[in-house]
């Protein structure tokens, strides 16, 4: 499988990387905007991405075990706090949308566990990493070794 392109317009790429750095510093959880877009990355089948994320999530002290376990975290009680497992089932609603919308009880819960200003952030960032994957699978860019 090869890189149908390596080329993203330069104003296109900086656009996008500054709306997920504005959402990953509004957010103002390193560890779990991480979370976020790995998770996303997952659904989405996004090596590239993956990578370059899981290696910044190792980087930031992320545990191994949050890690091996996060594409089952429904499953995996004790490994994510409740306000992590509110972040990570909104980051699938928005990923996923089969029926449309987000459940209002999947944002509902969100809303428990941030406030306005961050449940913004966190929406922005799954929106954000979404359009990353979506870039980055359409032109099957390859992982490369991320090391942050």
């Amino acid at each position: 499988m090869t890189a149908r392109t390596q080329v993203l317009d330069r104003a296109v790429g900086q656009a996008m990387s500054a709306v997920s750095a504005a959402a990953k510093r509004g957010l103002g959880d390193p560890a779990l905007a991480e979370l976020v877009v790995i998770r996303a990355s997952q659904l989405n089948h996004c090596a590239f991405c993956l990578d370059m994320h899981l290696a910044v999530a190792r980087g930031l002290g992320v545990s191994e075990r949050q890690l091996d376990l996060l594409a089952a975290w429904e499953e995996a009680e004790d490994a994510f706090d409740e306000r992590e497992r509110a972040a990570l089932a909104l980051t699938e609603a928005i990923t996923v949308l089969t029926d449309g919308f987000v459940p209002d009880e999947v944002y509902e819960r969100a809303a428990k566990h941030f406030d306005e200003t961050r449940l913004a952030h966190l929406i922005a960032l799954v929106v954000a990493i979404n359009n990353w994957n979506r870039v980055m699978v359409s032109r099957r860019v390859p992982p490369r070794g991320y090391t942050p």
